[in-house]
């Protein structure tokens, strides 16, 4: 990443670099995006009520407008089955099996910690 600071100010490889940081919060951001990749990921495939059954509590004007913004940034895909009635399937894109190991980093680290907090708790009873 080369030198954090130079002359007092922020390189510009550490500047690139904190600015990939905030593309990658801001297009994962909200409650839902992460969890809706991270069942993708997990499950495949799935149908629109299928999701929101996976994904206790939210709403259905909010997963609408999570898988659609996730589509416009090419993380997962949308298909309009020609079925009576109509269904729709979503699935993460090549591009959104990409996030995978940095979603599988975060259930290993949120397990760590759960664990880590646990532990304390108990050593403090």
């Amino acid at each position: 990443m080369g030198t954090k600071l130079v002359d007092g100010s922020i390189s510009v490889d550490c500047w690139e670099r904190l600015r990939a940081i905030n593309d990658t919060k801001d297009i994962l951001s909200g409650k839902w995006k992460v969890m809706i990749i991270a069942c993708l990921a997990s499950f495949g495939k799935k149908r629109y009520m299928e999701l929101q059954r996976l994904l206790a509590g939210i709403g259905t004007k909010m997963l609408s407008k999570e898988l659609q913004e996730l589509e416009i940034n090419g993380l997962i895909t949308r298909t309009v089955m020609n079925t009576k009635p109509i269904t729709v399937e979503y699935e993460l894109t090549n591009y959104g099996h990409s996030l995978k190991p940095i979603i599988d980093e975060m259930a290993l680290w949120g397990k760590s910690h759960r664990g880590k907090i646990i532990d304390e708790i108990a050593k403090k009873e």
